[in-house]
């Protein structure tokens, strides 16, 4: 069981690699490029809670620094702080509610850019404050908002959880 969810975990945080180094960075409005990975973090604490949400945030991360000119393990910090977050406040809610992949992701989107930046400049990047911070965290919120929906379903196919087995997912499926 572990190793077929470390392939399909695997596999969907390649798919989002894919997809944000080849389309996402060419759709650019006003200089500024939507994130995707910024969901995976967000999804998963939607179907599996903030252990889950931290531990794909930190994956992830891992994964997109490898492709960021940053100080590598920001982004596997910051997704693993969003993540567990965004588990956290999401857990008491009812996971079958339309709404909930779309607003988490707003949420949460607008804590990683803003948290990115912030630990960023920190860490040696003072540029990281100094760009379109509002473009940034306006557009990355509004695609993966629409984005978010997908990115749900995705995740709850990759993680299917054993701890939380029986309960409703925000597709409004079984998880087992």
């Amino acid at each position: 069981m572990r190793r077929q969810l470390a392939v399909r975990l695997s596999l969907v945080v390649v798919a989002f690699v894919v997809v944000q180094e080849t389309l996402v960075l060419e759709a650019r409005v006003g200089g500024v490029h939507p994130d995707v990975i910024v969901l995976l973090p967000i999804a998963a604490a939607i179907v599996g809670g903030p252990a889950r949400g931290a531990i794909v945030g930190f994956v992830a991360g891992l994964v997109a620094d490898l492709f960021l000119p940053t100080p590598f393990g920001l982004s596997a910090l910051v997704g693993s702080l969003v993540g567990y977050g965004v588990g956290l406040v999401t857990a008491a809610m009812d996971r079958t509610a339309w709404w909930l992949p779309p607003m988490a992701a707003v949420a949460g989107s607008v804590g990683y850019e803003l948290l990115y930046a912030g630990l960023g400049a920190l860490l040696g990047q003072p540029q990281m404050l100094h760009v379109n911070i509002v473009g940034i965290v306006v557009l990355v919120a509004s695609v993966n908002a629409l984005v978010s929906v997908v990115a749900v379903r995705m995740t709850n196919w990759a993680l299917p959880a054993a701890s939380t087995e029986g309960m409703p997912t925000s597709a409004g499926v079984s998880l087992r």
